[in-house]
């Protein structure tokens, strides 16, 4: 049987870390930078970044956070006062020592002005915001202070593959402090939610929201709540986190408050974050062997109209067909928004701007031509569909659809992510089925939810044998408890485990 072409060479099947590579190419999202590990955001990459940015943003003050901005620039001696939270980022912390450059006649430029205290550049801001919250709050009428930044951050990968893990990357981090334990609690599993949102509603990616085992909270946390995704290749996907601090960081910065008592108390903080590694799950959570796949609502472009010009006579009123259709288009309301149209106007054949529009994700593509002209319709391809799957539509009719059309292919996506989890996670009642399950040459991978006890021996010997990992415990089985599968020890807590970028 002759192998099907694809626009996507190699294909998942063949070798999926290369596909994924080959999919940010085709699509011009982003490429390496000169600096090991780091990344160039392209515009169409940004592009996203810059729809997801908007979105969490509305989302983030629409719960009465503000913004705020922090400098990079950590001194070290601050970095250092919460012991746990830097023994979890020293690996990964990049260091200024000098502040200018020098001509050396052997060297070259040199560094040269060394800092009296070196700098750490953030890997994560709770020590330098936990020392102005220290400063800003006084009063329990402080409380609560809601923050949130739009920012970089560098943690000093060894191993870097474009928007999943770079040493340097975008984010968002929120920070807050309470009076309350109960309302930091409450605080860290609402953004989490926020999270959910955007990544179900917005970006049509299924997730898994739940609590971090000991081991795999972050560095300073009480409890860390995050959201799992599956991937095509049935791997997992941290796509944000959300910390109950606890009072860690306020008692290592003193940030304290006068209660209405008059009495000196301790804040309770959160923080919480998402990183541009959101992109990278869109793509590997939609994307096929023919390129990119966008959800309608981060799509930078909606609708793309390629106008099919093969005689010069023809251009005007083919021309002025497509900006009649895009004008009107454009009036159309989807997700509280205008419709996304452009016309392709690029001296490109008609296959070069379609296969062009198909590698780069967008949701409906629009060919016009001289016989569409004469019919007043439309050729239509979606990008939920095959590529081949077109249709030809009166062009009232579509304009009219639109909305509807955009909508149905949001759904579709998340529709086939939420399968594609679901026939992919299964549940281990022993350990050698566990074991068997993700045995090197198994017949079937993904997610599998087990009862564990949560003992350090079980978890060294999941990840040296088996590459395999405690995800999180689901907050919708929060409460179940059983036997462990791996000791035998009563009241063990149902947890997911799988292999995980």
């Amino acid at each position: 049987m002759k192998a099907k072409r694809t626009a996507i060479n190699p294909t998942r099947e063949q070798d999926y870390p290369g596909w994924y590579q080959e999919v940010i190419k085709a699509a011009d999202l982003a490429e390496h930078a000169l600096v090991r590990g780091c990344m160039v955001i392209k515009p169409w990459g940004c592009a996203l970044w810059e729809n997801i940015q908007a979105e969490l943003d509305k989302k983030i003050k629409a719960t009465g956070h503000q913004n705020f901005y922090f400098p990079m620039f950590i001194p070290l001696s601050l970095m250092a006062k919460e012991a746990e939270h830097v023994d979890g980022f020293a690996k990964e912390c990049a260091i200024v020592t000098h502040h200018r450059l020098e001509e050396d006649e052997e060297k070259g430029l040199v560094p040269a002005g060394k800092l009296e205290e070196p700098l750490v550049i953030r890997p994560t801001s709770e020590v330098v915001i936990g020392e102005a919250f220290s400063r800003w709050i006084n009063s329990y009428r402080d409380l609560p202070l809601l923050g949130n930044q739009w920012a970089n951050v560098v943690r000093w990968e060894m191993r870097t593959r474009l928007f999943l893990r770079t040493s340097e990357f975008l984010w968002q981090e929120g920070h807050t402090a309470h009076a309350a334990k109960d309302e930091a609690i409450q605080e860290a599993e609402k953004m989490l939610e926020v999270y959910r949102q955007l990544s179900e509603d917005f970006l049509a990616v299924p997730v898994i929201l739940g609590e971090k085992t000991i081991h795999e909270k972050f560095p300073g946390a009480d409890t860390t709540y995050c959201l799992e995704s599956m991937m095509q290749d049935k791997k997992a996907l941290q796509a944000g986190t959300s910390h109950f601090l606890g009072q860690n960081f306020s008692k290592a910065f003193n940030i304290k408050y006068l209660s209405k008592e008059g009495n000196e108390e301790y804040t309770w903080t959160t923080s919480w974050g998402v990183s541009t590694r959101l992109i990278g799950g869109l793509i590997m959570t939609h994307s096929d062997d023919n390129g990119l796949v966008l959800p309608p609502k981060i799509a930078p472009i909606q609708i793309v109209i390629i106008p099919l010009i093969h005689k010069a006579e023809d251009e005007e009123e083919i021309l002025e067909f497509c900006r009649d259709l895009e004008t009107k288009l454009k009036t159309k309301n989807y997700n509280n928004q205008n419709i996304r149209v452009e016309i392709d106007l690029k001296e490109k054949t008609p296959g070069e701007k379609t296969w062009g529009w198909v590698k780069k994700g967008v949701p409906i593509r629009v060919q016009v031509g001289k016989k569409e002209l004469e019919k007043s319709s439309v050729y239509i391809g979606r990008r939920d569909l095959e590529p081949n799957e077109k249709s030809c539509v009166d062009k009232q009719d579509f304009i009219d659809q639109a909305e509807t059309m955009l909508a149905e292919i949001q759904n579709n996506l998340f529709t086939k992510a939420q399968k594609f989890t679901d026939d992919n996670s299964f549940t281990a009642d022993s350990r050698e089925e566990f074991f068997k399950f993700f045995a090197p040459k198994a017949e079937k991978t993904g997610f599998v939810s087990a009862y564990w006890i949560g003992d350090d021996e079980t978890e060294k010997e999941l990840k040296k044998d088996l590459k395999v990992t405690a995800r999180c415990i689901p907050l919708k089985s929060k409460e179940k408890l059983g036997k462990c599968i791996f000791t035998g020890k009563d009241n063990a807590r149902l947890t997911v485990f799988a292999r995980a970028y």
